[in-house]
């Protein structure tokens, strides 16, 4: 009779979620990883809490009249839909979560530079947004994000010191996470992998923590301003005060447009990622998609002006500003290009992760083609201040960002979680998400080119079909978005086990188990190889 030998019982490895449950080893770890998910707790309560905003803005503008809310419970509900979407999701969504919890790994580092100042810096943000929210529940503000004075320092009878101050400390949170950043993957680099065989990944945030750096000081002594003229009645803005208006715009989007590619540049990154390995090919021009990313962060600096062509500033200065923030697409064109051409004889895989990036692609070309448009004065002189612009920022952002954003979420979930999702749910949201998106966006394109305003809480009739396209796409869109907060918390208990690798991926976070140890590495990774070397061989699930 023949015996078939039993292996030993090897005891799984410590991990990240199994090495304890208490809460209070969560509230003070100073693991890379577990950051990152309370990041992601966080972020996702505060994108609800500005959605739901969002949802009662849409309402309103369904009927032409004001049937719903008063002017000034309508100029809380966009204040507050746009601080808390800006400030406390879209900032620090991508750098934040998928950022705090890759980068580490990304370049064989067993953890940031800095653990301790990784875990303050989410107690940091926790503590903005709880002020931020403080001021909604006590009466919110009626200033519209951008707090455009002297509306915000003189006449608004609302608490925008209070939300200033919230805002103002959770900037430290950024500055701090850009600070970690930098200098892990400065320092910490495993051997071998040279700046030019990193992620496209890494360089995308490196680039993002090169403006948070620089810019944030700026819109935080902005605010701080802000908050001493209401306060001590100083001179500054007020032009009553001797102060001037302009100067608060010209700080205000000193900081606001290099924002755009605080939010955006991490997301490039994210699809770099997902277009090589589902497309199975290295990415085209690696080195111009990499330097493509501190191009946007160079020149994203210089094109502020291009916000005050209404504003009274010289015709020359309008001239210099158009024609810089011409230039800055140039680097994002590259990028799209470059995808493009990864695409061309790849062997594509339509997994979830990669509809996601193809929705990014659209998506964010359409916003970035819209943005030549406002980057023209006669053309922006026309469509300044109307749903124009909101359509165009929100391609850029939600139609970019939030898009690439689901699509890391769900390419890094088996990593994150050690389980798959349900394939066919996530494919199913992922197109209802982009239809409820270009139902909801498109319609304000026509809206502004036909000069209805943006803020106005009553409109003429001739608008209302449009409109109530809009707020039907809003209604697709919030589904879209409730869909996958089911799926995957459902997947973190019944989802099917995943293997180390199961997109076949070729960085380093995808060598270690799912999901990963502790420390990430037990050995030191040695990096012999450049980036995105892909077979074209499909790759096993789990």
């Amino acid at each position: 009779m023949s015996t078939v030998p039993v292996e030993p019982v090897v005891e799984a490895p410590r991990n990240y979620l199994n090495a304890s449950y208490g809460v209070k080893s969560w509230l003070l770890t100073t693991d890379h990883k577990r950051i990152a998910l309370l990041y992601l707790v966080t972020i996702t309560i505060l994108f609800f809490l500005g959605g739901a905003f969002a949802v009662m803005i849409r309402l309103e503008l369904a009927t032409p009249q004001g049937d719903l809310m008063t002017p000034d419970t309508y100029n809380k509900m966009f204040t507050l839909h746009g601080i808390i979407m800006v400030f406390f999701f879209l900032v620090p969504s991508i750098p934040a979560t998928l950022g705090n919890f890759l980068v580490p790994m990304m370049i064989g580092a067993r953890d940031m530079a800095f653990p301790r100042i990784n875990l303050l810096s989410w107690y940091v943000l926790t503590i903005g947004a709880v002020i931020s929210i403080s001021a909604a529940v006590m009466g919110g503000v009626d200033t519209g994000w951008t707090f455009y004075t002297p509306y915000s320092t003189t006449y608004s009878n609302t608490y925008v010191t209070l939300m200033a101050v919230g805002i103002f400390i959770a900037g430290f949170s950024s500055i701090l996470t850009g600070l970690n950043f930098i200098v892990t993957i400065h320092t910490m680099r495993a051997p071998g992998l040279t700046w030019f065989r990193m992620p496209l990944f890494i360089w995308s945030h490196y680039a993002t923590a090169i403006i948070i750096m620089l810019g944030t000081p700026v819109i935080a002594i902005t605010l701080l301003l802000v908050g001493a003229e209401r306060t001590l009645k100083l001179g500054i803005f007020d032009p009553a005060l001797g102060g001037d208006p302009i100067l608060f715009q010209h700080l205000f989007w000193f900081y606001s447009h290099p924002a755009v590619y605080i939010m955006v540049l991490p997301a490039m990154g994210v699809v770099s990622e997902l277009i090589t390995c589902f497309s199975r090919k290295r990415i085209f021009g690696y080195s111009f998609v990499a330097l493509s990313s501190v191009a946007i962060a160079i020149l994203s600096f210089l094109v502020w002006g291009h916000h005050l062509f209404v504003s009274g500033q010289s015709v020359y200065a309008g001239m210099i500003f158009s024609l810089l923030s011409f230039m800055v697409a140039v680097p994002s064109a590259i990028k799209v290009f470059n995808w493009t051409a990864t695409l061309y004889r790849g062997s594509i895989s339509y997994d979830t992760p990669m509809l996601y990036a193809f929705g990014f692609i659209g998506l964010f070309t359409i916003g970035g083609l819209t943005g030549l448009f406002v980057a023209t004065m006669a053309i922006d002189l026309h469509v300044h201040d109307t749903y124009f612009i909101i359509a165009h920022f929100h391609y850029i952002m939600v139609g970019g960002t939030v898009m690439a954003y689901m699509g890391g979420l769900h390419y890094w979930w088996p990593k994150m979680t050690g389980r798959m999702y349900p394939e066919g749910w996530a494919k199913f949201s992922a197109l209802v998400l982009f239809v409820g998106f270009n139902l909801t966006f498109f319609p304000q394109f026509i809206l502004g080119y036909l000069g209805m305003p943006r803020r106005y809480y009553a409109y003429p009739e001739e608008f209302q079909v449009l409109n109530v396209m809009s707020s039907a796409g809003a209604t697709i869109l919030g589904v879209g978005y409730l869909i996958p907060l089911v799926y995957l918390f459902w997947s973190m208990r019944y989802g099917e086990r995943a293997s180390s690798n199961p997109w076949g991926a070729t960085s380093l976070e995808w060598q270690t188990p799912s999901p990963p140890p502790t420390e990430n590495f037990t050995v030191t990774p040695v990096v012999t190889e450049e980036a995105y070397t892909y077979s074209h061989e499909a790759p096993e699930h789990v």
